[in-house]
Formats: structure tokens, C-alpha cells, sequence
């Protein structure tokens, strides 16, 4: 390869100067077993490993990790294993949201802080992704996304069950009285059987997609499952991709552009991916210096038909979506929906990676003249009871409540919630409009997958399944249902949510992406005027600092300090 003059790297600044301090950073390296040979000249790539007993989507890095540096090390770079927060999905609480931002933080200043040449990023739980890629692009430096893949397939007396959507089914109809502890214990030895993350098309299947449709992993890395051998193959060469990129590029900044971010979304929405993802690309592209809004998400949803046959919009899994030719088959069938010229990690354009690319079985990922939908899955609300925008997955949701008027339940937070939401007196019916408040990135705090309220248990047994349900909290992207979520501004923040009163009409006007509160302007300003400003239970600590400086869902949940693409300096080595 031309050009790898070692004063090139980043690492030189540590460990090539005749000087005191570099003295100190090679006589360290010799400490850990390492002969000048290891380090000297070398590009170093630093392995960011969410590895952790705590989240059993990531288990499998272990030996992930390995493949990883086999392939750095045929290359001729130095791998450094680095461990960071896992920010896993299932134990983290109240929410891995809440963690999200200090993810972002940590992997930006643990690249920042050390001799990294080359930052390659292993996660795949839902907000390892974004968060993940976040902080690369602050840093800078070059950097690649290794996904953890997808779970094998749920099994449960011969049902085939897909993780996060069918537990929702399943929980409704054990609540109903349909399913005995029994048989619910078995769903329960079923639904995850092996590492990776969740199989349906929920926040993690869709984030790790959009990292590869915007060039940041290996081309095909984010379909393959697991288990499958291909997994660590991949990740072999994304350790050799990794020192080669030390020399030559990208930097994240040269792969985060306008036109990426514009193929994010659109493959988002070929997908039926998450709701999630709009927060995440949001906050991504605030980093990016690129500007992104929640207009955008619509006017691409417009253009673009739902592909992809997977749960929760579909019938599908990961796995089949796998067989079925995977992500870059659905890339090269929406063709002309994306910017093909873009930049991609391992130096080709999009175009080039995803040529001659095949579909092997058209019900998995629809071809462009028999869709699943002429839209894309999710779409941005607006009105009086959102005035800077809600979103829902329609494509998961029930077709006849997308044109519904009805009388308002209010819910003031989640433990008013749970308490009352199966009381036998609760006033509610099918046609009622289920609000729920204070249960978005500051009032909760953290923004947590609350959004998809239970239906009440007295409905449940009278066979209802799915009714309107409106917050500014977020669902998981294996949900689904009737869903408006990310109501901006948020009821703690002073939205008007925090005016909506039990007995009042809302409507949903899908057709017309409005999200109505049909009482009267002047009314609701001073319902909001008469609010008391709720206080605080957290007086200190990191969660002080997220409620002071998190943004609102329309831009993404970041840190107002850490938005904009600003560089900041490297550290001096004194």
C-alpha cells in the first residue's frame, strides 16, 4: 500500500518520538508482552467491545472480538481490545435510552484519549448502534461498524415466534385469560434461543441496516445471523479493512453525509424499521453537521414502498430476510430510491457494493410493483397536540384507527398507569384514546418504550386487541399497534400534551398527518398557563445532567453540548 510513512498515524504521536513521554507510552507497551515490532510503525485499532454477562444479545463478542484482531493482524495492525458501557436493552434501567448519550460520550473520548488509528465499533443492541457511531463521528476518526447479528428463530409448540412482537401478542392474550402460566413459561424458554439481537425488524435490526446503508460496515454484515459462521468471517475482515482505512480513509465525516443520511431514511422505511431510528438518525445527523428534520422522514416515507415482509409489519424473520438475499438484495431493489454514489467503508460506492446483488424469494422482500404498502413504514404527525411533530408506524398499525376521533383516558405518568390501567372501573372502550404523560426524555426521564400502553383487561376479554394510543414516550421497534409516539414538545417540557384532560376529543388523521386536540386553542393555553412546573427527583449525577441538557425528540435526544460537527482538538502529548 502506498504512502504508510508511520508519521502518518495517530499512534506515532505516542509511540514514535525520541522523547520522555514516548519513552514512557513504548517502555508500557514492552510491559504488556509487546516486542518493538508490535507497535512500532503499526496502525493501531482500537476494538470498542460492548461485551458484557449482562446482555445476552452481545455474549457471542467474545469470540467476535477474536475474529477481529485475527484480521487486524494479517494486515499488519496492532489490535487493542477496549471495553465500554453495553448499554444493553433488556437489564439496563429505568431505560438504555437514558444511557444512550454517555455510550456516545465514552466511545468518543475513549478514541480521542488514546493511540486509535482506526476505531472499530462492535455492538448490535438496539442503542449500542447509534450510540456507537455518535461518538465516532465526533472523533473522527476512521471507523467501522461490526454488528452483532440476529438471534436464531423462536420456537414454541411448533410456532415459530419472533422476539419482542410475539412476547406483546402473547402477554395480551395471557392478561385475557387465554394462555395459562404454563404454557407462558414455555413462550418464555423459546422466544430467545440464542445470542444476538432480536430477529423481528425492531430498533436493533434496523439500526445495524442503516450503519451499512450508510457505508460504515462491511458490505452484508448486518443480515447475517449470529450463529452463522459468516458472522466471524466478516468480522475477520473488518479487522483487515480496519488497517487499511488507518492509511487511506474514510473518516466518518466523509461517510455521514446528507445524501447517506437520505439513503438511511429511505431504507428505514423500505424495511418498516423502528420508530427508534428517527431519534437515532436524528441525533446522528446532529452530530454530522447535516441538516435533518422530522419533514424529511415524511417526504421520504412518500416516496418509498414498504419492501420487506418482516415482523412486526410482516410475516417474516432476520433469518429468512437473510436467505432471502439479505440487506443489499432490498438496496439493489429500491435502485433509483437511493443515492448510489455514495462512500462506503471499504473504499467502493454504494452502487458498487450492492451490483448484481439478487432477491431469492420475492414474499420475504417484495419486488417494486408488489410491495407490502406504496409507502414507507412510519410517518410524522403534526397539530395542536404536537406542534413539533409526533411519528407512527403505521404500517403496524390497525387500518381502521387511522381515521379515528375519540374521548380522551389520561394517564399523569406510568405508575398512574399501571395502577389503573386494569381497574374494572376504568372508564375506557374501545373507541377511548389512551394518553399517556411525563414519560419523555426529561419527564421520565429518558424517554422510555412505554409508548405501546397495555390495552385495558376489561377490553382484552371483550376481544379488543389495539385502540389509539398517544405519548411522548417511545415502543420498542418490535412493537406494534396504534401508536403516536415522541409527542414534541413533551408534557414536562410544556408541551400541550400536559393540557389534554380525560373526556377531551383527540383525533388522528393519518391521511392528513395531523394529531389533533379538539378543544379550543385559548382553552388549552391556559390549562398550559395554570400548570404547575413539575420538579425533580434527581438532584446530582449523570441523570442531573441529562435532564439539563438533553434535547427534545424532534432533534434526536442528544446532548445540547455535544451536537455540531466542531472538531476538537486531539490531546497534547506533553
Amino acid at each position: 500500500m502506498e504512502n504508510q510513512d508511520p508519521t502518518r498515524l495517530r499512534s506515532h504521536r505516542w509511540y514514535g518520538p525520541d522523547s520522555l513521554r514516548a519513552f514512557g507510552h513504548r517502555s508500557r507497551a514492552r510491559q504488556s508482552g509487546l516486542g518493538e515490532s508490535d507497535f512500532a510503525g503499526k496502525p493501531v485499532v482500537g476494538i470498542l467491545n460492548t461485551w458484557t454477562d449482562l446482555n445476552s444479545c452481545h455474549l457471542h463478542f467474545k469470540t467476535t472480538v477474536e475474529a477481529i484482531k485475527r484480521g487486524v493482524l494479517q494486515e499488519g495492525g496492532l489490535p487493542m481490545e477496549i471495553p465500554v458501557m453495553s448499554c444493553g436493552e433488556t437489564l439496563t434501567k429505568p431505560t438504555s435510552m437514558l444511557y444512550r448519550n454517555f455510550l456516545a460520550m465514552e466511545a468518543e473520548e475513549i478514541i480521542r484519549a488514546n493511540p486509535v488509528d482506526t476505531a472499530v465499533l462492535l455492538g448490535g443492541c438496539d442503542k449500542s448502534t447509534p450510540a456507537l457511531l455518535m461518538g465516532a463521528i465526533s472523533a473522527g476518526v476512521p471507523a467501522i461498524y461490526v454488528p452483532s447479528g440476529p438471534m436464531i428463530k423462536g420456537n414454541w409448540n411448533g410456532q415459530v415466534l419472533g422476539s419482542g412482537s410475539d412476547v406483546w401478542k402473547y402477554w395480551d392474550e395471557r392478561r385475557a385469560g387465554n394462555l395459562s402460566e404454563e404454557e407462558w413459561r414455555e413462550i418464555e424458554g423459546g422466544i430467545a434461543r440464542s445470542p444476538g439481537h432480536c430477529m423481528t425488524m425492531g430498533t436493533a435490526a434496523t439500526m445495524t441496516a442503516l450503519a451499512e446503508t450508510m457505508g460504515f460496515s462491511i458490505p452484508g454484515s448486518s443480515s447475517v445471523p449470529a450463529m452463522d459462521a459468516n458472522h466471524a468471517r466478516l468480522a475477520a475482515e473488518a479487522g483487515r479493512q480496519a488497517v487499511r482505512n488507518a492509511w487511506q480513509g474514510p473518516r466518518p465525516d466523509e461517510l455521514a453525509t446528507r445524501k447517506a443520511f437520505e439513503n438511511a431514511v429511505a431504507v428505514d422505511m423500505a424495511l418498516g424499521g423502528s420508530t427508534n431510528a428517527i431519534v437515532h438518525l436524528l441525533a446522528m445527523a446532529g452530530r454530522s453537521g447535516v441538516d435533518l428534520n422530522l419533514d424529511d422522514f415524511d417526504v421520504i416515507s412518500r416516496q418509498t414502498p414498504l419492501l420487506a415482509n418482516l415482523r412486526p409489519s410482516g410475516e417474516f424473520l432476520m433469518d429468512d430476510f437473510y436467505a432471502a438475499g439479505g440487506l443489499r438484495a432490498l438496496l439493489n431493489q429500491m435502485g433509483d430510491l437511493l443515492h448510489l454514489d455514495v462512500a462506503t467503508v471499504n473504499g467502493n460506492t454504494l452502487g458498487e457494493n450492492i451490483e448484481g446483488c439478487r432477491v431469492f424469494n420475492d414474499e420475504v422482500i417484495r419486488s417494486r410493483d408488489n410491495p407490502m404498502a406504496e409507502n414507507g413504514g412510519t410517518a410524522v404527525l403534526r397539530g395542536n397536540l404536537a406542534p413539533d411533530g409526533a411519528v407512527i408506524k403505521h404500517s403496524a398499525a390497525t387500518p381502521d384507527l387511522l381515521q379515528h376521533t375519540g374521548p380522551a383516558v389520561v394517564f399523569e405518568d406510568y405508575n398512574d398507569l399501571a395502577k389503573r390501567i386494569d381497574d374494572p372501573a376504568l372508564e375506557v372502550t374501545a373507541d377511548s384514546v389512551l394518553v399517556l404523560r411525563n414519560a419523555g426524555p426529561v419527564g421520565a426521564p429518558g424517554m422510555p418504550e412505554w409508548g405501546m400502553l397495555p390495552i385495558p383487561r376489561k377490553l382484552l376479554e371483550q376481544g379488543v386487541r389495539d385502540m389509539l394510543r398517544i405519548s411522548d414516550a417511545r415502543m420498542s421497534g418490535t412493537s406494534y399497534g396504534t401508536c403516536a409516539l415522541h409527542v414534541a414538545p413533551e408534557s414536562a417540557a410544556g408541551g400541550p400534551l400536559a393540557a389534554v384532560r380525560t373526556g377531551d376529543a383527540i383525533t388522528l388523521d393519518f391521511s392528513g398527518r395531523r394529531l389533533q386536540l379538539e378543544v379550543e386553542e385559548v382553552e388549552i393555553a391556559r390549562r398550559l398557563a395554570a400548570r404547575q412546573e413539575p420538579g425533580s427527583r434527581y438532584a446530582r449525577g449523570y441523570t442531573k445532567l441529562y435532564i439539563e441538557h438533553v434535547t427534545q425528540a424532534d432533534r434526536g435526544c442528544d446532548f445540547d453540548f455535544l451536537e455540531g460537527s466542531a472538531v476538537t482538538p486531539d490531546p497534547e502529548i506533553y
